[in-house]
């Protein structure tokens, strides 16, 4: 892998406050004010740089965080979104018209499934859902009107990964772009290394860390981002799904924080995995030699931020996931809530939660049990102890 690291681009930021503060300061303004007419015009048609008009089309804040985003995904510009759906639609939307079709992994968000299946087929997009570590279905499911191919790095929830590299090689082949949701995995793979036209995050997750804040981001070329923001064609500007300011400077103070959390989340994810797979339950992570693509994980990693922070775990039925959830919330070992990078461990049964937009028949054929545990594995000092109070409930229920 080419040598870069995403973090030493997180440590170089350097944003100074109008005032010398260590933060950049926050422009709390929906508009802007101009000293001649003739500079507004030229603002408008994008002409004058350094000047801002409108908060929709852009502002200091969230270009401050969209410069440091690209910088650690090493992508030439970025540009930030209100959610992490937003900049999904947005760069979905950009790429595909009416008449063109998607190539997909069938392990993705849920939300993300809904709108390739349910949504984009009135606009006359359509969408195959394939098993994306089969290189040879992704490629025959391409058509002469295919115009991306689409998945997440690690897949949600069942941790599937993608061979960015192969995928890459039938992009390019076929003309196509690779869009990539790295949502799962920041610093551990960095996609646009392996050939990804466009990175994609959920900011509201690992990025923030803190569950406060929703947000998104999608990276790629300038002219990529430039297109995207077009006052006339730019699905992003048109659309609409603009990030607030502060939202952006409380995003980016957090940011500087990533490496230390993604090492911890990933150091206490294989902690906990190794020791329940030796307790004899059906658990799945890219960290452990059982699952079927670590060599292809690891080849793809930045090492020292590790496997990521998210644990499958199966323990066959809903009824058996929801007694375990409920009774490790009561021990305050973490809360049974959907999302994932918080502190505190975050726990949800997948089938009736994240994923249910997918049907039932289609859980089943792609492996999603109904007793199937997302953990995000929280920041806990002790991991030990974390275990061995997690093991007395699994006892208690009946897990183990």
């Amino acid at each position: 892998m080419k040598k870069f690291n995403g973090a030493d681009q997180i440590q170089d930021l350097q944003f100074f406050g109008e005032f010398g503060g260590v933060n950049p300061s926050i422009s709390d303004s929906s508009t802007y004010t101009f000293l001649s007419a003739k500079t507004m015009s030229d603002t408008f048609e994008g002409n004058t740089d350094g000047c801002y008009l409108y908060s929709r089309h852009s502002s200091p804040s969230n270009l401050y965080l969209a410069e440091a985003l690209a910088k650690m995904e090493g992508t030439e510009s970025a540009n930030v979104t209100a959610s992490g759906m937003g900049a999904i639609t947005s760069a979905l939307l950009q790429l595909c018209k009416s008449g063109d079709h998607i190539v997909s992994s069938r392990t993705i968000y849920g939300g993300t499934y809904a709108f390739m299946k349910n949504f984009l087929p009135g606009y006359k997009i359509e969408t195959s859902f394939v098993d994306i570590t089969d290189l040879q279905k992704v490629e025959s499911s391409i058509t002469k009107n295919t115009k991306v191919l689409y998945c997440e790095t690690v897949s949600n929830p069942l941790l599937e990964i993608a061979d960015l590299e192969g995928l890459s090689k039938i992009a390019k082949k076929h003309h196509l772009k690779l869009v990539v949701d790295n949502t799962f995995s920041p610093l551990s793979v960095t996609p646009q290394l392996l050939g990804a036209d466009v990175t994609l995050h959920s900011l509201t997750k690992f990025i923030n860390g803190s569950s406060d804040t929703v947000g998104g981001v999608y990276c790629g070329t300038q002219e990529f981002i430039n297109a995207t923001k077009d006052v006339n064609s730019g699905a992003c500007m048109l659309l609409g799904p603009t990030m607030d300011s502060l939202r952006a400077a409380s995003v980016l103070k957090n940011l500087r924080t990533l490496p230390i959390r993604m090492r911890k989340h990933s150091e206490n994810a294989l902690f906990l995995a190794e020791n329940w797979e030796k307790d004899g339950l059906k658990v799945k992570y890219p960290g452990l030699k059982s699952h079927p693509q670590h060599e292809l994980f690891k080849t793809m990693m930045h090492e020292e931020f590790g496997f990521g922070g998210l644990v499958a775990l199966d323990v066959k039925t809903v009824e058996k996931a929801n007694e375990l959830m409920e009774m490790m919330q009561n021990e305050n070992l973490g809360y049974l809530a959907v999302s994932l990078g918080f502190y505190k461990t975050l726990f949800s049964a997948s089938g009736t939660s994240t994923s249910s937009e997918i049907p039932e028949d289609e859980q089943k054929e792609m492996g999603l049990s109904p007793g199937l545990i997302r953990f995000s594995i929280g920041l806990d000092h002790d991991i030990e102890r974390t275990y061995l109070k997690m093991k007395t409930c699994m006892e208690k229920v009946g897990v183990l």
